[in-house]
């Protein structure tokens, strides 16, 4: 764990995508938080103390799913398939695929597992997953604002966790999509890393951007601020309310969404510039993907 002191900071950003807006200056209190994401060696141990099986590895109620295909209804997750060429960047069911057996043993179908991957961020990783992890170890998951002022590592609203230009040619600060979306990526990129393989931010933690997009404990609004006053700065800021988080594009699916933070390996300049601290995107408690996981906070004093 690695001591992060409170302060104010900027948060959000005007420059980009809507649902960061408007950023605002916050304030948080110190906090201990995991140097990286949760590994596979880290879940396992869990797992083995416990006999956790996660939401991915329990059979399906059919119940919840009316009228769904009964060979539909078994364990499972989202798994990136990638595409075997162009396609068009609107449809994402062209790279992403619902497979039966995915899970964090079997990262991308009952043919995989974790072989050379001990110190890869677990994935395939549902909220109520990284919350009994985290009560397990006597911790908790951080809020999106303990998360953000984290992840920039005292860069005063800087755009990356570097600062506010893009990666150089031929320097490597972090996995996220490099080459052509989804379709071919460079030799080294296009899948989860070791943790730690890029340089550290400010604070000294690693992978605050891309690898894996990491959960928070906020529920989703779309706007922010919006029952704060804009007269001061607020003081350790939570997100919405559970109403407020579901999807308004899709009224009959009533499954809450937390934010989540930091962007994957699959965020490419041209489709999904998230790997910023700034970046936000709200998701589903009950699914795990394959470029999700999470790390842990303990507030403390130092």
């Amino acid at each position: 764990m690695i001591w992060v002191p409170g302060g104010a900071f900027r948060m959000g950003s005007d420059k980009h995508y809507p649902e960061e807006a408007p950023a605002r200056t916050v304030e948080v209190d110190g906090i201990w938080i995991s140097r990286t994401t949760v590994t596979n060696a880290a879940f396992a141990a869990f797992v083995a103390e416990t006999g956790y099986r996660t939401v991915a590895e329990r059979p399906l109620d059919p119940a919840d799913f009316p009228g769904a295909p009964a060979e539909n209804l078994v364990p499972g997750s989202m798994v990136f398939v990638g595409a075997p060429g162009p396609v068009d960047l609107r449809h994402l069911s062209q790279w992403w695929a619902w497979t039966p057996g995915a899970c964090w043993r079997r990262p991308e179908g009952p043919a995989s597992d974790l072989r050379g991957r001990a110190d890869h961020p677990v994935v395939h990783i549902a909220y109520e997953d990284a919350e009994a992890y985290a009560t397990w170890a006597g911790l908790t998951l951080p809020t999106e604002a303990q998360w953000e002022h984290a992840a920039r590592g005292g860069l005063e609203a800087a755009t990356f966790t570097w600062g506010d230009e893009p990666e150089p040619a031929g320097e490597r600060r972090a996995n996220y999509w490099h080459g052509d979306f989804p379709w071919r990526a460079e030799r080294g990129y296009g899948t989860t890393m070791p943790v730690g393989s890029f340089p550290l931010n400010g604070y000294g933690l690693a992978d605050m951007a891309g690898n894996v997009w990491e959960w928070t404990r906020d529920w989703y609004a779309e706007r922010r601020w919006t029952d704060i006053s804009p007269c001061c700065a607020p003081r350790d800021p939570r997100g919405g309310q559970r109403e407020q988080s579901y999807d308004p594009a899709q009224p009959q699916v009533r499954i809450p969404r937390k934010v989540i933070k930091g962007g994957s390996f699959l965020c490419a300049d041209s489709y999904c510039l998230r790997y910023r601290p700034a970046a936000r995107r709200p998701h589903m408690v009950d699914t795990g993907m394959s470029h999700l996981g999470f790390r842990c906070v303990a507030p403390a004093s130092p």
